[in-house]
């Protein structure tokens, strides 16, 4: 009889986490018996309106490739799933950097398989409707020693492993609620992790005027608010409420919650049928977090292994944009020293809640910062329980340069002990980089002295390359020996694709 998801995933070993310690260790070569399986599906399974909003949605799929560095243990096969074939120098431009392996090695143990479909989709939808397809994937792993890991897990992501009656390793979707802005507000009161005055959750715009009402008499003092639909990410499904315009102290309090309910009305937020989504997800209203010399957007990454262990992985400075500074554009390793320390120690505490829920595999904190003199006041914003954009250029560096993060200091060290640092973005876009091959970014790059070195542990790692020539759009983490070094091989870099671009076309 097969197995359920929760009986699934009863079978995670410890030793399969990402960067359990167990998982670095070699433990078999292939022909002995030993070793294990492990299944990528790195499907964006978020809403079609969502999904909608990303540019080259299908070549996010490409992220998950730095994954593959558990193919630095011998007696490891990987099966990678995407939706369209990738082409093999996108593959092998990741297995090229594999420390301690050649790269022709770890690819006879990686098997691709595509669905041959471009379209916008969720690829773990399009899977579940080849059965023939999800045979073939089922044949190249081996019971009992085999998992699967994913960008985030919903309801098809559990459907698939039953399907293919392999655990996932990721929080079952029955705890959606603790990745949502409602349940991240829960977590932080339970882990008395500071965050700003918000509302319940809300499903309707009488409701949410009320609840922005209420907010405004508790803080008479704000200026403005964002409203937030629960399950938006990326900074999708926030949106601003401007309160200094409305003159809200001059009304009475009918008249207050009428003026706020004729301004919801207008609201500008992504998506556009915010309002529609509002009664499915519900909606809350949060303060908007103002003053202080300096802003920063900081977050912390960790990762809940089977069987409970918590581990911090990293911290980051977010840098955001868009129409209301709240879509993520790209980061840098690692967060301020100011407050790198308390960063951790509150992803720990919002970790550890995590893991007596029974959620498994990576989450992150994104929070806001103020300095006021020489104090920074950090204020949690959300948890995020999947991978997301600080995800992939951490597992870069990982990959790279074989090195660790020191969990006293919050720095990653290279194994000679050199700190590393890097710039990171997935939103490299130039209109001057369509046409631009991904052969002729490496010749460019190379050409540069600007493709990643591991014997001076400096330089840049790609990734979205499918997305470069009909979006003229890349994503590349720009790994240097200081802050300051990193971000000069990251304006280099972008300097030097823009003109090789320009010159390809005479």
């Amino acid at each position: 009889m097969p197995l359920s998801f929760a009986e699934l995933q009863a079978l995670l070993r410890p030793e399969w986490g990402e960067f359990h310690p167990d998982s670095n260790q070699i433990r078999g070569r292939e022909g002995t018996g030993e070793g294990w399986d492990l299944l990528v599906v790195p499907s964006l399974s978020l809403d079609h309106h969502q999904i909608a909003l990303v540019t080259g949605a299908h070549h996010y799929e490409e992220r998950q490739l730095f994954s593959l560095i558990r193919l630095r243990d011998p007696g490891v096969r990987a099966v990678y799933l995407t939706s369209k074939l990738l082409p093999e120098l996108v593959v092998d431009a990741v297995l090229e950097l594999l420390p301690g392996v050649p790269a022709s090695h770890a690819r006879r143990r990686l098997h691709l398989f595509d669905t041959d479909d471009a379209s916008a989709r969720p690829l773990t939808e399009k899977l579940l409707e080849r059965p023939a397809l999800l045979e073939r994937i089922r044949e190249r792993l081996r019971p009992g020693r085999s998992f699967m890991t994913c960008f985030n897990v919903t309801e098809q992501e559990k459907q698939l492993s039953e399907r293919l009656q392999v655990p996932l390793l990721g929080t079952d979707p029955a705890l959606s609620h603790w990745g949502g802005k409602a349940g991240s507000r829960e977590l932080f009161r339970r882990c008395a992790v500071p965050h700003p005055p918000g509302s319940p959750l809300v499903y309707d715009l009488d409701t949410l005027a009320e609840a922005s009402a209420e907010l405004w008499e508790a803080h008479p003092e704000l200026s403005r608010v964002v409203v937030k639909l629960d399950q938006g990410f990326s900074g999708e499904g926030n949106a601003p409420l401007e309160l200094a315009p409305l003159q809200l102290a001059d009304l009475s309090g009918r008249q207050r919650r009428e003026r706020l309910r004729q301004a919801l009305e207008t609201l500008a937020m992504p998506p556009p049928q915010w309002r529609q989504l509002l009664q499915v997800q519900g909606a809350l209203v949060e303060a908007w977090l103002l003053g202080g010399e300096a802003l920063a957007s900081p977050s912390v990454q960790g990762m809940i292994h089977p069987g409970g262990a918590v581990e911090v992985l990293s911290t980051h400075e977010q840098v955001l944009g868009g129409v209301s500074a709240q879509t993520y554009l790209g980061c840098h390793f690692p967060a301020d020293e100011a407050y790198r320390a308390e960063l951790m120690r509150h992803g720990l505490a919002v970790g550890q809640a995590l893991a007596a829920e029974g959620a498994l595999e990576r989450y992150a904190v994104d929070f806001v910062a103020r300095r006021f003199g020489d104090h920074w006041d950090l204020q949690a914003i959300e948890v995020n329980l999947r991978k997301g954009g600080t995800t992939h250029p951490y597992m870069a560096l990982r990959y790279a340069t074989n090195g660790q993060i020191d969990a006293s200091s919050g720095l990653f060290r290279s194994p000679t002990g050199q700190p590393l640092y890097y710039a990171a973005t997935d939103n490299l876009c130039d209109p001057r980089l369509r046409g631009l091959l991904p052969v002729d970014l490496i010749d460019i790059v190379a050409a540069a002295g600007l493709h990643f070195d591991p014997a001076a542990l400096h330089g840049s790692v790609f990734h979205l390359l499918g997305c470069l020539s009909e979006f003229g759009k890349l994503g590349m983490t720009c790994i240097g020996r200081s802050p300051e070094e990193s971000e000069s091989i990251y304006a280099a870099t972008r300097e030097r694709l823009i003109a090789g671009a320009e010159a390809l076309r005479g």
